[in-house]
């Protein structure tokens, strides 16, 4: 391919959402020349960064020909009609394996259904990429799988893109589709976000319907990645819509996500206090231009006082639960085959008694209640996304890099990671937004007034 044609991909691939639909209706692009310039560059990047377990030209030149033909006839079925994205391998799409990053799953079956997010996307016109990587079973922080080797971080691939939603960010940041979905129970969208340089929205419990269920109950959160606010909230808008397979989710409209009201200079806006005792030097650095920044947009945050104490040992807790039912429900000669780190997990939690497990039960509501106070003097808390930059790709998994993150998905409070800077090695670093339970319009609409301050940027071409 000639230089130009790899400028002139390059140039689709970080076309926004909002970009590509409105060069869809002026007939200035179509969606399958913006699909199959996504579809080289999957092709080109596979062996580097590693973002996809799988991908499927013929299906999503199908997807991308339909869309062709509705914008012909001036008749989009959304504004995210024919625009090109991706799902991560843990939730289920119709005609393709859901391997979860495991070798214990074959790819052989029918794969007849679709989860709500994959439904909701082909009933609003996307184009369906592929399915990208994911930690096994979505139970690491990392961004590698025994299934799928190791994905790499597109501003430096000696680096992780963090994970569970790996592939995801890794996609969004170096132009592989313009939106992907993710699914977070600890970070899993946020961390990622942030070390690759792009937005991701944890929403609220329930906003986003989800299925099936966790193996330990509950449903995950299904979230949004982009790399602008307003990619995020469109995106949003349409997992939200409603599916009965999930018993938790809550009624939703579009106009959830606008925020009308105050403009960000009346806001009342809470960052946390102390963040030196947790945070690397080049980290605090981006998060004090933060607060400067607020200043400058005439907003003046306040410190709040804010213990994570017990948040590390539920989260613990919970994670080898899960991973001790999970390894339950395979049979005795495949455990050998998943991630050591997850079978030691699984072995701490098959020693927990049902009175230990209801006792964190317990501390995540106590928890909740200390967040919830917090937000009655505070709109929004801002608090670095993540304590560093990403790690290299063989550094070991460890909570202490991203301190912020767990806390909000035990009390199911919406939060958004968006760029707030960059190191001097030129990794990326992620400012979190929070809000109260159901205000994903309030975080979004912070989310877009900071990132007028500093918005996505690149990564250098591979």
């Amino acid at each position: 391919m000639s230089s130009a044609a790899k400028a002139r991909d390059r140039e689709l691939a970080y076309l926004s959402a909002v970009e590509l639909g409105q060069a869809y209706r002026s007939k200035g692009l179509s969606p399958v020349e913006v699909t199959q310039a996504a579809l080289r560059r999957i092709e080109a990047t596979q062996s580097t960064i590693n973002a996809f377990v799988l991908f499927d030209p013929e299906s999503a030149l199908l997807a991308a020909r339909a869309a062709e033909l509705r914008f012909q006839r001036q008749a989009p079925l959304s504004p995210l009609d024919g625009v090109p994205l991706s799902l991560k391998d843990l939730l289920l799409t119709r005609g393709w394996p859901t391997r979860r990053g495991s070798r214990t799953v074959p790819a052989e079956g029918a794969w007849l259904e679709d989860s709500p997010a994959a439904a909701r996307l082909r009933e609003a016109g996307a184009v369906l990429l592929g399915k990208t990587t994911t930690s096994e079973f979505g139970l690491r922080g990392m961004g590698d799988s025994p299934l799928t080797g190791i994905t790499r971080n597109p501003y430096n691939l000696e680096h992780t893109p963090g994970g569970s939603s790996a592939g995801a960010a890794a996609a969004v940041a170096a132009g592989l589709g313009t939106l992907a979905v993710g699914t977070d129970g600890g970070g899993s969208i946020r961390v990622p976000a942030a070390y690759s340089g792009v937005v991701g929205l944890k929403p609220t419990f329930g906003r986003v319907p989800s299925h099936p269920a966790s193996v330990i109950g509950a449903p995950p959160h299904v979230g949004p990645i982009a790399r602008s606010v307003g990619d995020a909230r469109l995106l949003l808008e349409v997992l939200s819509q409603p599916d009965d397979r999930d018993p938790y989710r809550v009624p939703t409209s579009a106009s959830s996500f606008v925020e009308p009201g105050l403009p960000f200079a009346q806001r009342r806006v809470g960052y946390l206090a102390g963040i030196e005792q947790g945070c690397g030097r080049e980290a605090r650095d981006a998060f004090e231009a933060v607060l400067s920044r607020c200043r400058e947009l005439g907003c003046s945050p306040v410190p709040v006082e804010l213990s994570f104490e017990g948040a590390a040992d539920v989260l613990t807790t919970l994670f080898q639960a899960r991973a001790a039912h999970t390894l339950a429900t395979l049979p005795a000669e495949l455990r050998s085959l998943v991630d050591p780190t997850i079978r030691g997990a699984a072995e701490a939690g098959e020693q927990l008694s049902l009175l230990q497990y209801l006792a964190v039960e317990a501390e995540r509501t106590a928890l909740a209640l200390r967040v919830a106070h917090v937000f009655r003097t505070v709109d929004v808390l801002l608090t670095p996304t993540t304590a560093e930059s990403a790690p290299t790709v063989d550094a070991s998994p460890s909570p202490r890099r991203a301190p912020f993150t767990g806390l909000f998905s035990l009390t199911r409070h919406p939060a958004i990671s968006i760029p707030s800077g960059t190191t001097r090695a030129g990794l990326p670093i992620g400012l979190q937004i929070v809000g109260r339970h159901f205000e994903e319009g309030l975080v979004l609409s912070v989310a877009a007034a900071l990132e007028s301050t500093r918005a996505f940027a690149a990564p250098p071409e591979l």
